[in-house]
């Protein structure tokens, strides 16, 4: 357990943060849970089922989702209405799953994410974003397919995405 905290509880308790929306009380709360479950559960430790970190990961963010659910569950109990046609559509998973790209995202390097934001969020060409990154048509391709490959690999590690 000692070296289960050492390798991974600054990365969870970040991750937690943003989780909780830098609720930091609620954050610890998460953290400190999903550690007890992997001591109760010290067989997931085990290297060979997959990546640690992941299941940590997965595990803290099904505690904020059950958490939302549950209070959310609570107040439609204590204001008894009956959602009206049209209401909005419960979009939490959706927005957990952008925190967790942003997350991950985070993780890349500055060349990386400028590509990205370029080509995929800003939905420029390879050309466009050439000009204004001001770099070779070339190396923005590369970039974007390297880019990509270490995106999958960081949400594989955060447990999304398997």
């Amino acid at each position: 357990m000692q070296q289960l905290h050492d390798e991974h509880a600054a990365a969870l308790w970040g991750y937690c943060v943003r989780l909780t929306g830098h609720d930091r009380a609620r954050a610890e709360d998460v953290a400190q849970e999903t550690l007890l479950r992997a001591w109760r559960h010290a067989e997931v430790l085990d290297e060979s089922h997959g990546s640690v970190r992941a299941w940590l990961f997965t595990v803290a963010r099904n505690l904020v989702i059950d958490d939302w659910r549950s209070r959310r569950h609570q107040h439609e109990l204590a204001v008894a209405e009956v959602p009206e046609p049209g209401d909005p559509v419960d979009r939490t998973d959706q927005l957990l799953l952008s925190w967790t790209v942003a997350e991950a995202l985070s993780q890349l390097s500055a060349e990386h994410r400028a590509v990205l934001r370029e080509c995929y969020y800003g939905g420029r060409s390879v050309a466009e974003a050439a000009r204004r990154l001001g770099i070779p048509e070339g190396t923005v391709k590369s970039r974007t397919h390297y880019a990509l490959r270490a995106l999958r690999l960081a949400l594989e590690e955060m447990g999304v995405g398997r």
